[in-house]
Order: C-alpha cells, then sequence, then structure tokens
C-alpha cells in the first residue's frame, strides 16, 4: 500500500475510532432525538440555512464513514424538516456519502482485490458491466443488506462512479420516503422495531416485487426494439423448431416431444451429428482396434514370446463403419418420429426470428414457431496455411472414407483429436509425424501429463515437433512437402497424407443469420447469454455452434436449458450451471479432467493443496501392466473440498466419475476415503490418492500421546 493510501485509511481509521471512543453513538439514538426535539424546533426556526446545511454535512459524513445512525437521521430529518425537506435534503445527502464511501472503497482496495482474485471475479465483473446498476437497484429498493455493506462492496467492481452515484439516488428515494414519513411521525415511535408496522412492511413488500416488475417491463422494451422491422405471426405452425440434429439438437428435441410441446427437428446431413457419425464413435473404434494391433509390439510385458496382430486396414474401416451402424438406430429419424418429434431433411434458413424455410432439392417449405435452437454443430477449422487448399487435406470429418492406410502421414495440431489419431495411426504402422507450434501438446493440461502422453506417443512411434509452426505447403519432386519453421529455421517435412486437428468452427453458414444481425464470436459461436438465449429472447443456441466447450456431454447438458428455457421460459428460466464440466482425452493412457488443475489455480489466483497418488503403486494396474499414470487432486487450502481433479492413466474416462459427482454434490475426499471400493479395481486409487490426503493431515501430536498409551498398556 503506498504513502497516500496509507495515510488515508490511518485517517478514515481515526474518524471511526473517534466515533466510538467518545461515544458519539448516544446523539444517535431515537431517545435522544426524541428528547431533543424540541431544542431542535427552536434552533431551526432561528437560523434554518445553518441548521440545514450542518445536517446534511453530518448526514453525508457518518454515510461517508459507514457509521451506524444514517437511520435515525432519516427519521429525525422528518420529524425536524417536515416531510418533503426532509425527502429532498436526505436523499442527496445519502447519495453523496454513499458515494464518498464506494470511492473510499474503490481508492484504498480495488486494485489490490482485483489483481488478486481477478479471475476468479471475472463473471462478476462482467455481470456488473452489463447490468450493474439493475443489481445495484434492486438493492437500493429493497433495504434487505445494509447500505453501508453495498457502498463498500461496489466500490471493489468496475461499476463507474456516475453510475453508483445516479442508480442510488434514485433507488434510495422511495425507502427514504417510508423513513422520512416515519420520522413526521416521530412522537409515536417508542423504537425503531416501530417502524415495522404491517402497512411500512406491506410498502417494503411492494418495494420488492418492484424490481421485477421493472426487469420484465424492460425486457419487453428491449425485445420491442430488438424485434423492431419484423412482423410476428398471430400463431405459429410449432411451440419449438430445433436445427441440427447432433447430441445438443437431439436432446432438446426428445425433451420438447417428453413434455408433448410440437416441436419439429431440422437434419440437412445425417442423423446423430459428427458424434456419431465423424467424431466420438469412429474415433473411439478405431482407437480400439489400434490398441489391438498394438500388442505385438507389447508381447513381452504380458508374458508372450509374439503376438500376431494381422490386419487389413480396409477391414479395419468396415468395423468401424459397422460400430456406427449399429449405435445409429438410437438416432434415428424412426426413433424419434416415434418419440412424437416431427424430423425434416433439408437445408435450413430463418426467414424471420419465428420462420424457417427448409429447402430439401426443389422442395420447400416455411413452418413458424414461437421458440427456435440453433444446434448445428460445428466443423473442422481449416488454418489458412498456404498451398493447403492443393493437397487435400484430411480432416475428421472425411478420414472415415479413406480405404487405404496412409504411408507418411502429417498431423496438423498437438490438441486431444490430433493426439488421438496420431498414435493410433502411429500404432497401426504409418510413419506419423505430429506437428505442434506450441511450446507442448495438450497445452491445457498439466505439464506432467503432457509429458507423459507425449513419452506414449514416441513410444508409439509418433515423432513429436513442438515449437514447429507449419508455414506452406508445396510440390517438390513429384511429392507433397510441408515446411515448418523451428527457432527461426525451415525443413522440409515430405509426406503422402496429412491430418489437419487445429480446431473446430461453428456451423452457422447458410443458416441466414445475417439478415437476423446475429452476433457471433471469433470462433464463430453464437452470442447467447447464460441461458442460452441469442439477441433474440426467442432464439436460442446450445451445443458446439454456442460453445464455450465443444464436448458431446455439453451439448446434451446445454440442451436442457435451451429446450426448457424455450419452452417455460415465459414463466421460469435458467442460468446453465457450468461448475462441474469432466473431460477426457482418448490416448493411452487416457488424460481426464475435472475442475481447475495447478496451471489454471495459478492463473485464477487460487489457493490450492495437491495430493498425487502414482497409479504405479495401485496393484490391479500392476496385476495388467498399465501402472503408468497418477491421480492428481487439488482441494481448498485448509479443507478436503476439492477443486479439481487430473488423472491420467488407463480408463481415466470412467474413473474420474466419481470426483465428478462428489465435485457436484459437494462431497470431499473424507466422503472419498470413508467409501468402500472393490478390490482389486482401477477404482481404487480414487480411495488412495483420499488417503494420501488424509496422510498428510495425520495429527502427530495426538499420536505420539497414543503411542505412550499403548506402551503403557503393554
Amino acid at each position: 500500500m503506498n504513502f497516500r493510501k496509507l495515510t488515508f485509511l490511518v485517517i478514515f481509521a481515526s474518524l471511526i475510532a473517534g466515533f466510538f471512543f467518545f461515544d458519539l453513538g448516544q446523539y444517535f439514538s431515537l431517545n435522544y432525538i426524541k428528547e431533543q426535539q424540541s431544542a431542535f424546533d427552536a434552533l431551526y426556526q432561528d437560523n434554518p440555512t445553518l441548521i440545514l446545511g450542518g445536517f446534511f454535512a453530518l448526514y453525508v459524513l457518518v454515510t461517508a464513514l459507514s457509521l451506524p445512525g444514517a437511520a435515525i437521521m432519516t427519521l429525525a430529518a422528518g420529524a425536524l424538516f417536515g416531510f418533503w425537506i426532509a425527502l429532498g435534503m436526505v436523499s442527496f445527502a445519502s447519495s453523496a456519502g454513499a458515494t464518498l464511501a464506494f470511492l473510499a472503497s474503490r481508492f484504498l482496495f480495488h486494485d489490490a482485490v482485483q489483481s488478486r482474485f481477478g479471475e476468479r471475479l471475472k463473471k462478476l465483473n462482467e455481470g456488473v458491466k452489463k447490468e450493474g446498476a439493475f443489481y445495484l437497484f434492486t438493492l437500493r429498493l429493497v433495504p434487505v443488506v445494509p447500505f453501508f455493506i453495498i457502498n463498500l462492496v461496489m466500490g471493489l467492481t468496475p461499476i463507474k462512479a456516475r453510475t453508483f452515484y445516479w442508480v442510488s439516488q434514485v433507488g434510495m428515494l422511495a425507502g427514504t420516503a417510508v423513513y422520512v414519513n416515519a420520522g413526521t411521525q416521530l412522537g409515536q415511535i417508542d423504537s425503531l422495531n416501530g417502524l415495522l408496522s404491517a402497512e411500512l412492511i406491506g410498502a417494503f413488500v411492494l418495494l420488492g416485487i418492484f424490481p421485477w416488475i421493472a426487469k420484465a417491463i424492460m425486457a419487453r422494451l428491449q425485445a420491442r426494439k430488438v424485434y423492431k422491422g419484423w412482423k410476428k405471426p398471430k400463431q405459429f405452425d410449432r411451440n419449438l423448431i430445433v436445427i441440427g440434429a447432433g447430441s445438443a439438437g437431439l436432446v432438446s428435441a426428445y425433451i420438447a416431444a417428453t413434455i408433448k410441446a410440437k416441436v419439429t427437428l431440422i437434419e440437412k446431413h445425417k442423423m446423430g451429428g459428427d458424434c456419431l457419425n465423424t467424431g466420438c464413435v469412429p474415433s473411439k473404434a478405431l482407437i480400439k482396434s489400434a490398441r489391438v494391433a498394438f500388442n505385438d509390439k507389447q508381447a513381452e510385458k504380458y508374458g508372450f514370446d509374439a503376438i500376431s496382430s494381422r490386419f487389413r486396414f480396409s477391414r479395419m474401416m468396415e468395423r468401424v463403419q459397422q460400430v456406427i451402424e449399429k449405435i445409429e438406430p438410437h438416432d434415428s429419424v424412426e426413433r424419434y418420429s416415434e418419440l412424437g418429434v416431427d424430423c425434416r431433411q433439408g437445408d435450413a434458413r430463418f426467414l424471420s426470428p419465428w420462420e424457417v424455410e427448409i429447402r430439401n432439392g426443389d422442395h420447400v417449405e416455411t413452418l413458424t414457431a414461437r421458440s427456435i435452437i440453433i444446434a448445428s454443430g460445428a466443423r473442422p477449422f481449416v488454418p489458412p496455411i498456404p498451398g493447403i487448399e492443393d493437397v487435400n487435406i484430411l480432416t475428421s470429418d472425411n478420414l472415415w472414407q479413406i480405404e487405404e492406410q496412409p504411408k507418411r502421414l502429417l498431423v496438423l495440431g498437438g490438441g486431444p483429436i490430433g493426439c488421438e489419431l496420431a498414435q493410433t495411426f502411429a500404432r497401426l504402422g504409418s510413419e506419423v509425424t505430429q506437428i505442434e507450434m506450441l511450446p507442448r501438446l495438450m497445452i491445457r493440461e498439466d505439464a506432467e501429463a503432457s509429458e507423459i502422453v507425449t513419452r506414449s506417443l514416441e513410444e508409439s512411434g509418433v515423432q513429436v515437433l513442438t515449437n514447429h509452426k507449419a508455414v506452406r505447403f508445396s510440390q517438390e519432386n513429384g511429392e507433397k512437402v510441408l515446411f515448418v519453421e523451428h527457432d527461426g529455421k525451415e525443413t522440409a517435412l515430405p509426406f503422402d497424407q496429412v491430418l489437419v486437428a487445429v480446431g473446430r468452427k461453428a456451423n452457422t453458414d447458410g443458416l441466414g443469420l445475417d439478415a437476423l444481425q446475429l452476433p457471433t464470436e471469433n470462433n464463430g459461436t453464437i452470442q447467447t447469454n447464460d441461458r442460452l438465449q441469442s439477441r433474440y429472447p426467442n432464439i436460442y443456441a446450445c451445443g458446439d455452434v454456442a460453445g464455450p466447450y465443444q464436448f458431446t456431454h455439453t451439448a446434451a447438458h446445454q440442451a436442457w436449458y435451451a429446450s426448457v428455457n424455450a419452452l417455460f421460459g415465459f414463466l421460469k428460466s435458467f442460468k446453465v450451471d457450468y461448475r462441474v464440466i469432466p473431460w477426457c482425452t482418448f490416448t493411452d493412457p487416457e488424460v481426464a479432467r475435472v475442475g481447475v488443475n495447478e496451471q489454471e489455480a495459478d492463473e485464477q489466483g487460487i489457493e490450492y493443496e495437491v495430493t498425487r497418488y502414482g497409479i504405479d503403486d495401485l496393484d490391479r494396474a500392476i496385476a495388467d501392466s498399465a501402472d503408468l499414470g497418477y491421480v492428481k487432486v487439488l482441494t481448498a487450502k485448509g479443507s478436503d473440498k476439492i477443486l479439481g481433479v487430473t488423472i491420467v492413466g488407463q480408463h481415466a474416462g470412467e474413473l474420474i466419475s466419481e470426483y465428478v459427482l462428489a465435485m457436484k454434490h459437494g462431497l470431499g475426499l473424507n466422503k472419498i476415503l470413508g467409501t468402500i471400493h472393490i478390490y482389486p479395481t482401477m477404482a481404487e486409487a480414487n480411495k488412495f490418492a483420499a488417503g494420501e490426503w488424509k496422510k498428510a493431515r495425520k495429527p502427530e501430536g495426538l499420536l505420539r500421546w497414543v503411542e505412550r498409551l499403548h506402551h503403557i498398556r503393554r
């Protein structure tokens, strides 16, 4: 704290200390005011300007220093000056004093609080910037929270001082009027409890309801502004239209049909979306085949002299399609039609906020709906690298159509998709080179997890090149070449095929969003609020097209909120709960995570403690020759509350579920430690990690006394 702040704090604290040291609070009691009312009246009659000015200055000082007594002074003002003069004076004095307290808090503590807890306060700050005036107005209107606390806390937020002042001026006016009016009846009030008459309680109840009425009115006015120029249909063909039949769209339509809404689901490609047809399902099927094929490299590890894994790549890709076909009925038109969903094939395009055109060849149809959910998913992002359009790239979309295994495969990208597929093709015998421009693979995960995965990829046959930037593609001597830059030098990497896995971009092309002027983020995702509403309150977005998490399970999670809000938001809407989001990268070993890891906790200024259990010590892992990896748990300092978990090892995606459940329902490591786990299983790793946490906190002093007790008893 610098000298100016320290000096200010000393003066501020001295004034507050003086108030209590000299017992000035006795002059701010109801009895004192009533006893001195006649004397105050006489002074006011003799010199009204001086009394008004002095009273105003004293009121400002009391509120600026956050001293007790403002309520009594408000009553006194009503008794001494009459309703209208008191209301005007107290209204301006309280707002001025509150603003001074606000500025003092900001001057002394704002920078320190934001620098230390900035990441944790990010959402709060954004909320205050967006709707801070309304929430401050609500707090001012209903004095449930003491005003002095509001003044000090608001000083720590980014709300502007002028906004704080005028909202306080307007918001406190109604409550001030109630107290001033009570003050005019001062002779009839024996204590502050006398203010709690049925009439005054009723007045405050009405004040409590008013902000929500005001919010509804504001929402209606904002909606009228947004919808200006559009003609709303008098009646609708559907309650809900869902665009896209991937995970988010299927769940949205399923929920709507289950609760008997009339819903149409539109898909221009295949039911099931990316997850079924080009993502989770085919990739996991191929990963499993590659793990089996890799057994011939691990024969000695399992006690074999040799294991044969002869295969035909085309047959393996046939199996992938068979897996898709076996799961396909779960997401089929037939199943959803039986559930009550009207399934349509075609391209969807908005004609208005309530109208969607469906085009299938020459057939064009227009449907109207009160609410619409956009769940159109995402596609692989293709970076603008010079020459990339000439090399027939592979992505997670078209990879599943190839019939011949690439001999030399380049993989661009060190994220989950790139790592999974690089390891898979290397284990199948391709010469794989993986290129990542960042310092390490899987940059969002623990450095330790990244190191283990990198080592496993290399053992599988992948050449991993980090800190390498793709510069340009070219044709050199009849073969394809990628030039990469590393430490200022260019290197040529010849290849047969290249797999691009550097991220995904939302599918919004052709939907007619430009006509609606729906804003999008840099990655193409549609901007939504915390209830998944777009700029238009009746148009929602969920899944990969909305972000921020592009996982199948979060798409389904969002779909519940989108569909329920779309159908019942006029009665009650729900904010999406992102508190506990797990995910897994299906390399070998797998990397699963929920909550924060160490690097994120450090970035966000979260205090934490780390507990680590090595899976190399786990009986089942040793028996399976899968003793690689660890369980790492972050807990709140001095508590068993779980902040985040990273698991590296076989079946990590399954093991993480116990921690997901614990975090969702507020269970700590003590509860996991007290739960029986079957022996021998991989799941015991979770209990042993909790045991490590407990062991590190054993009461050494108590144990020494117990040791003496045992010695005596012997």
